[in-house]
């Protein structure tokens, strides 16, 4: 009887860490939520390819009655990326669980949740990052280590950002991830979608043309995070955008501002497997830990990222004020 009580707290407690970890790494999850998302099925392979399909060359030649014109090829393109892993976990001993005052396990399960959080969204952002569509703030800038303390961010860049977009026939976004559900989509009005640094919010509001999120007309359908808009773009900040560290003139830090469009990435995931919270109790070693010192609480993620098309994501590099 004491060993059916015993295993059956066991299961609760996974349950419920499980559960939190996941509500947790939630807000974290910023860069992954706007690609196309394709998880692997279990028992398959470690690699994931994305194709695309380029498209036809519009007809104009008027057809000739009666001759059946040449006709055209459909050209494809594969982009594939290897699944990784990562992990980490903690370990508790018998004694401090007794004698701590703080709720150790709880406070435990949720640094954990915050680190797991943290790894997949820089993960997906240095895969953001390395694109090669990069618009340098400041006069005739054309390399990072040209950019100046005063290259800040202008509405300027941003019309350039969704220009070129424009002109690549990049389509607006028009979903986006739910990570509650890892693979569900929410509609989203279509826009193109903009990653800032927090340290970046306040020039961005600063934009002449610039609507803050309180005043959209549905004010309750912003997304987490969301500063507001400026032209076709809702920005999002967040601390996770990417800063190359002394990059600039005089090694100032270089902030990237990401303009994303639809289908410009891809992310993906063992199915079944992308985030696991795993605890192992006190007595689950045996003989390892014969005397019930040690548990662990860790997690455990699947996932890789990869650019699907470099013309529909533009990078802006800038100083901050």
């Amino acid at each position: 009887m004491a060993g059916t009580t015993t295993k059956t707290q066991i299961a609760n407690i996974n349950s419920f860490y499980s559960r939190d970890l996941l509500i947790r790494v939630q807000p974290l999850l910023v860069h992954n939520k706007f690609g196309m998302i394709k998880d692997i099925p279990k028992n398959n392979s470690d690699i994931i390819k994305f194709r695309r399909y380029a498209n036809l060359t519009a007809a104009t030649t008027p057809l000739v009655e009666g001759v059946t014109p040449n006709g055209s090829q459909l050209s494809k393109t594969d982009v594939s990326a290897t699944l990784n892993w990562y992990g980490d976990f903690v370990t508790l001993t018998d004694k401090l669980t007794m004698e701590t005052e703080d709720p150790i396990r709880m406070e435990t399960n949720e640094i954990l949740a915050d680190q797991a959080g943290d790894t997949v969204d820089q993960i997906v952002r240095d895969v953001l990052v390395a694109g090669t569509s990069v618009i340098y703030s400041g006069t005739s800038n054309t390399v990072r280590t040209d950019v100046a303390a005063g290259d800040v961010i202008t509405s300027a860049n941003v019309d350039s950002a969704e220009e070129t977009l424009k002109a690549n026939k990049a389509r607006f976004m028009t979903s986006y991830v739910d990570p509650s559900t890892g693979i569900a989509t929410i509609p989203l009005p279509p826009c193109f979608i903009g990653i800032c640094h927090v340290y970046t919010t306040k020039t961005i509001r600063a934009f002449t043309g610039f609507t803050k999120v309180e005043l959209y007309a549905q004010p309750g359908a912003r997304m987490e995070g969301e500063i507001g808009k400026y032209g076709n773009t809702r920005f999002i900040e967040t601390v996770n955008a990417k800063v190359f560290t002394g990059g600039g003139t005089a090694s100032i830090d270089v902030y990237a501002t990401l303009i994303l469009g639809k289908y410009a990435y891809g992310v993906s995931r063992m199915s079944g497997a992308a985030l696991q919270n795993i605890v192992k109790p006190l007595g689950s070693a045996g003989s390892a830990d014969p005397l019930d010192q040690r548990e662990t609480s860790g997690w455990k993620a699947s996932l890789t990222a990869v650019i699907l098309n470099d013309a529909f994501m533009v990078r802006i590099e800038h100083a901050r004020v």
